[in-house]
This record gives structure tokens, C-alpha cells and sequence, in this order.
């Protein structure tokens, strides 16, 4: 294997290991929700636990610790933070009551459209990448299983 192919098996692992996580984490939060007696008490503590955390890894990993110098983006990149939170409160509302796997394979053809979309205009500083005949045929399908998985 050349390193090319070891960097996009590595890639491929850590993101199939971040999409286990996913709906792990929904369960989790959505339970802890129920225990909490409260969706956004639920979400609080999830994202102080990630804070910590990324803190930890920027101090250990990067040796560094975020000031103001490393905040010099367009606003706008900073709404990925509003969407994370939409989705764990989100998670935290729904899955208890709408069930954690409907909610996921809801999530996932959410994904899937935003991928497409982001992918085809090349949309918040994303390399373009034209839907081909393939690459819909492919997405059709993904929404199809997710049809299946979530049909009664």
C-alpha cells in the first residue's frame, strides 16, 4: 500500500469511527436527557465534556491553548457551533420519543443532501465535486436504505 492509499485507509477508519460515535452519542445525550429530566441540562453537559476535551488535546497534542490571534476567519465559519448544537439538543429532544435509529437515518439523509449540495457548488470552501449519473444513482440508493431501515 503507498502513501496515498495509507493516508485515505487512516481517513476512511477515523471517520467510520466518528460515524459509530454519532449514534452512540445520540443515545447517550437522549437518555441523559431523561435522567436529567431535561434535553438542554443533557446538551450543556455534553459540550462542557467536549470543551474539556478539546482543551486537553490542544494542550497535550498542539501545545497550544485558543486566544484571540487564532479567531480571524469570516463569521461564518463559526456557525458550524450552532449547528452541532441544533443537532444535540435536537437528538436529545426527539430520540427518546421519535426512537434513536429513526433519528439518525433521518440525520443521514439530511447528510446526504447537504454533502451533495456542498459537493456539487463547491460551497463553503469545499473542493467542487460534480454530481455525476453515478454519484446520484449512489445517492438514491443511500436514501432508499435509509427508507427501509426507518419503515415499519
Amino acid at each position: 500500500m503507498n502513501e496515498i492509499q495509507q493516508s485515505s485507509f487512516m481517513y476512511a477508519t477515523i471517520m467510520l469511527v466518528a460515524g459509530i460515535g454519532i449514534p452512540i452519542m445520540a443515545a447517550l445525550n437522549a437518555e441523559l436527557g431523561i435522567r436529567l429530566q431535561s434535553p438542554g441540562t443533557a446538551s450543556s453537559v455534553l459540550f462542557l465534556v467536549g470543551l474539556l476535551g478539546s482543551l486537553i488535546y490542544l494542550a497535550i497534542a498542539e501545545k497550544t491553548l485558543p486566544n484571540a490571534s487564532n479567531f480571524e476567519a469570516p463569521i461564518y465559519f463559526y456557525l458550524g457551533g450552532g449547528f452541532v448544537l441544533f443537532y444535540v439538543l435536537s437528538i436529545a429532544w426527539v430520540a427518546p420519543v421519535f426512537g434513536v435509529g429513526n433519528a439518525i437515518a433521518f440525520v443521514l439523509l439530511g447528510q446526504l443532501i447537504a454533502m451533495a449540495t456542498i459537493d456539487q457548488f463547491g460551497l463553503l470552501g469545499a473542493p467542487q465535486i460534480s454530481l455525476t449519473p453515478l454519484r446520484i444513482l449512489g445517492l438514491i440508493l443511500m436514501a432508499a436504505g435509509v427508507f427501509f431501515v426507518v419503515r415499519k
